[in-house]
């Protein structure tokens, strides 16, 4: 029987506060255990949260830039449930009244672009973090009351490659925006995958079973594929899908259950009695979504229609945020966008690997590079040349002082070029002779001749534009 995959993501994702979303407890990875907590997020009795108004502006940008439906009564629920990582014994969530409706996510696929719908988006406290060994459990409760938004999206992807390419291109969206750094290996994103197989053709929805806590967009389509694989082995051999909760396992690239779960939990929600409904300015609103940052596909479209790069350039820079932002920075001072593109994504980057740095902590500067892209264009310096200018740069230095300091300045002068030429030619009658009898590589040659005597400053094109003329008297 054929079967069709059908899946929805569930997407928490921290946002990038400087203080908790009910308390002033400071937001910070990577801290000392238990440093950044106060007694809100212990939940000690008589305490009361303070909803963070930054959180709810992030929040905003989240949803209208995923084309939601913004609500301006922000209101707050309780999720109740026990667990040694909630302290307060229940959640403050957005149950009934999201602060984002609708919307969409549009990636590519090999039939073109898909649009994937999304159901809410909705605000609410992260939980502690617990560490397991052999003793026992530790807690860390520096990340209870972090503020997260939760991304539903509707069941619109049907492999695990849409699944990939769709958490991929909201993480993006989220990092342009600058709401949160979607880190998924530090977890300030993390993803559950549902998913459910059904007869090829068929409207109704399978029995689903969860993937949770998926950390790298990698695993989400690995973990898709298998899980895919192994509710398609089940229902061929007459079997049932069990609805339950499971967990990819790196080592086996498997999915293992966790828990089983025979119908929705009763979290009896009810709505929050300590936070009172707060309706947003309309105007505040507007001006948030008037003053948001260039998304991902604008910043394409604008690489392709305003620089003339082609599509693969605009989405290798699109791709890396940062990236992008040093070529934009590189773009503010030299017009030669493609030539630009090119010494960003391929020498750049190739020495962002070797080294082992980020973007952010080289010392290269945008203007610098961008000085020596104008020098190979005026033909102050070659390209051969540029090469050696630009471990220079990567070092701070500017490239003016490095083809000054080692007496690279290209030969231009065409009296001075063609004398040398014209010795060249006197030298080597025997590549006159050749180049007389066809032989065109003897052009070359004699290149090479000119370059070797001038050290390397000849400017190669007038070089070979002089050769040519002067053999042609001869």
């Amino acid at each position: 029987m054929n079967y069709e995959t059908v899946i929805g993501i569930e997407i928490h994702c921290e946002l990038k506060t400087k203080t908790k979303m009910f308390s002033g407890a400071p937001v910070s990875f990577g801290a000392v255990a238990n440093s950044c907590v106060n007694e809100i997020d212990l939940g000690h009795p008589g305490t009361m949260p303070c909803v963070n108004k930054d959180a709810v502006r992030l929040a905003v940008m989240a949803a209208s830039a995923l084309h939601c439906e913004i609500d301006p009564l922000v209101k707050f629920d309780r999720k109740n449930y026990y667990y040694s990582d909630l302290p307060k014994g229940f959640q403050i969530t957005q149950q009934f009244h999201p602060i984002g409706s609708g919307g969409y996510v549009e990636i590519e696929t090999d039939a073109g672009k898909k649009q994937i719908r999304l159901n809410r988006i909705h605000m609410e406290e992260d939980t502690a973090k617990q560490f397991h060994n052999e003793e026992g459990t530790l807690i860390d409760f520096n990340r209870a009351g972090t503020p997260l938004v939760e991304i539903v999206s509707e069941a619109d992807m049907r492999s695990g490659q849409e699944a990939a390419a769709y958490v991929e291109k909201l993480r993006s969206i989220l990092n342009y925006l600058g709401v949160s750094d979607v880190k998924m290996e530090e977890g300030s994103m993390r993803c559950d995958v549902n998913i459910s197989l059904r007869e090829a053709g068929s409207t109704e929805f399978g029995v689903k079973t969860e993937i949770k806590n998926l950390n790298s967009i990698a695993n989400i389509s690995k973990a898709v594929d298998y899980e895919v694989a192994r509710q398609s082995e089940i229902l061929s051999a007459g079997g049932s899908i069990v609805q339950e909760t499971r967990r990819f396992d790196e080592a086996s690239k498997a999915t293992v259950s966790m828990r089983k779960k025979e119908g929705n939990v009763d979290y009896k929600y009810f709505p929050e009695p300590n936070i009172l409904p707060i309706r947003l300015d309309a105007a505040w609103i507007a001006d948030i979504q008037a003053h948001l940052p260039e998304l991902p596909d604008q910043r394409k479209a604008r690489y392709m229609s305003e620089y003339g790069l082609n599509d693969y350039d605009a989405s290798v820079l699109v791709n890396n945020r940062e990236l992008a932002e040093f070529y934009d920075d590189v773009c503010r001072h030299t017009k030669e966008y493609k030539t630009a593109a090119n010494w960003t994504i391929v020498e750049l980057t190739a020495a962002l690997n070797k080294s082992n740095r980020k973007l952010e902590d080289h010392p290269c500067d945008p203007k610098h590079l961008a000085d020596m892209i104008q020098m190979i264009k005026s033909g102050a310096i070659s390209s051969k040349q540029a090469k050696t200018v630009f471990e220079e740069i990567l070092q701070g230095k500017d490239p003016q002082s490095v083809v000054e300091e080692k007496g690279m300045k290209q030969m231009s002068d065409g009296d001075e070029l063609l004398k040398l030429v014209n010795e060249v030619l006197d030298n080597n009658p025997k590549s006159i002779e050749d180049f007389k009898n066809g032989k065109d590589r003897a052009v070359g040659f004699l290149v090479g001749q000119v370059m070797k005597a001038s050290k390397g400053t000849a400017n190669p094109a007038m070089t070979n534009q002089l050769i040519k003329q002067e053999l042609a008297k001869r």
